[in-house]
């Protein structure tokens, strides 16, 4: 079960009683036993919202490097959850990703001790002498920072799904960030006829991510593309650009940035949806250390 990435008796849980069949050497009976035994050592059942609440003050915050931006995600992104940022190109995606590499090692509020970071790329962006730069920023050692970071380069979208579990080998928490969780689904499958596939790899992989980072209590973090609907200037929209991914990326994120150009090295972040965050914006800039507020 280790192979696949189940290492809790929590993960036992989550996990379809099929999905645990087609482990190699699990029978159908040994799975039931399997499931007996987590299910009398954890309590799958209701709890009180009190109770709820109390394992909830195991979150903790990751910031941006940004104060204003820090303030518009109630402190930075959150663990156990999915942070999806989207934007067109030079919004700032990939240098949040990069500032993320070095803050996540960073001790920080509500207990948080920093921990180790895994980089899954998909396009070829990934930069280790950027976090140098951001490194020097925040006074830390070169070697420390680029040895707590992981990195592996992805080239299809079934070589994510099969290093997204790697997280469940590290230890302390951490934060996981896929720049762009998009992009190779688009290359892999094309047109409307592998559009229902398309979505269904996705989804498996979105709640692969969901359980991971309640398990593990990892913060993710995902940047996504955009693109143009040729039929929204029939409808008059305001913006005829929107993130791909459809529904099913737009319900397994917890919050949504949309990111945007501003001048110069501005960029502007706004909350596109949250379960606790109000529709806000905030600005920051990209520098030479990473993300950071305005000189202004």
């Amino acid at each position: 079960m280790k192979l696949v990435g189940i290492c809790t008796v929590k993960g036992i849980q989550m996990t379809t009683r099929k999905a645990l069949c087609n482990i190699k050497g699990l029978s159908e009976a040994k799975v039931e036993k399997i499931k007996e035994a987590a299910g009398k050592m954890l309590n799958v059942g209701f709890q009180t919202a009190f109770e709820y609440s109390s394992r909830r003050k195991q979150v903790f915050h990751i910031t941006t490097g940004s104060l204003e931006l820090d303030k518009l995600l109630g402190g930075g992104i959150e663990s156990m959850a999915i942070t999806e940022a989207f934007g067109e190109f030079r919004t700032g995606k990939t240098q949040l990703s990069h500032t993320f590499c070095v803050t996540a090692q960073l001790p920080g509020e509500d207990g948080y001790s920093g921990g180790k970071v895994i980089f899954i790329d998909t396009e070829n962006t990934f930069r280790p002498d950027r976090l140098k730069d951001i490194a020097d920023r925040f006074n830390v050692d070169h070697g420390a920072v680029l040895d707590n970071v992981l990195y592996a380069r992805a080239y299809t979208s079934a070589n994510i799904h099969f290093l997204i579990p790697s997280v469940s080998f590290l230890s302390p928490p951490c934060c996981q960030i896929i720049d762009s969780i998009m992009a190779l689904f688009r290359v892999d499958f094309s047109g409307r006829g592998e559009l229902a596939e398309r979505q269904q790899k996705l989804a498996q992989m979105l709640s692969r991510l969901q359980k991971i980072s309640e398990e593990y209590n990892v913060a993710v973090f995902v940047t996504n593309q955009m693109t143009a609907d040729p039929g929204a200037g029939m409808t008059f929209q305001a913006d005829p650009k929107k993130p791909i991914g459809g529904h099913i990326l737009a319900h397994a994120s917890t919050t949504r940035i949309s990111l945007r150009k501003g001048r110069a090295e501005m960029r502007i972040a706004k909350i596109f949806d949250s379960p606790d965050m109000p529709e806000n914006e905030a600005t920051f800039a990209i520098l030479a250390g990473g993300v950071s507020d305005s000189k202004e």
